[in-house]
């Protein structure tokens, strides 16, 4: 009898720690696509969606299909072991193609697309960018969402670290 009330009690203080554990990890919808090193990539439209981040910040990556640097960021900076580490354990990754013409919802509100830049450009990534249209552009954002910093340019592996680390 005492072993089965050593179970029981046992079998409750380990549901009530995992379910206690559960609510105050992040709440995160589905990424939209995991790269073979491990880094997980949202939609911007599932920012909103995104609940207790647990003092992560956000990286959006702005790029755009055409934009040879973004690609070479892909295949050289987002798979170095140092930069993929220290995005996992700080950062909530977010790509969003500047130039893309279907509406976006973030913090509640509906941002179109609209003729400028090269090819046209959706109102959010303007306003991210403060208006400075450049590919990739690294836009980080503080937990509440709001905008830290957007940082143009290719990146390094060495150079995207050194940046990442005072924010």
């Amino acid at each position: 009898m005492k072993s089965f009330i050593s179970i029981l009690l046992l079998t409750i203080v380990s549901i009530a720690y995992t379910s206690c554990n559960q609510s105050a990890q992040s709440t995160l919808p589905e990424a939209k696509s995991v790269t073979p090193e491990g880094l997980s990539w949202y939609a911007i439209d599932d920012l909103d969606a995104m609940t207790n981040l647990k003092g992560k910040k956000v990286l959006v990556d702005m790029y755009t299909s055409w934009c040879g640097w973004c690609k070479v960021m892909d295949k050289k900076t987002f798979t170095d072991p140092q930069v993929v580490k220290y995005l996992n354990d700080n950062f909530v990754l977010v790509k969003f193609n500047a130039e893309q013409k279907e509406p976006v919802t973030f913090k509640g509100e509906s941002y179109e697309w609209i003729r400028g830049g090269r090819k046209g450009v959706n109102k959010l990534a303007m306003k991210m960018m403060s208006g400075r249209l450049a590919y990739p552009t690294m836009v980080y954002l503080d937990e509440n969402l709001e905008v830290i910093k957007a940082s143009a340019g290719y990146k390094k592996p060495d150079q995207l670290l050194a940046e990442l680390q005072i924010l």
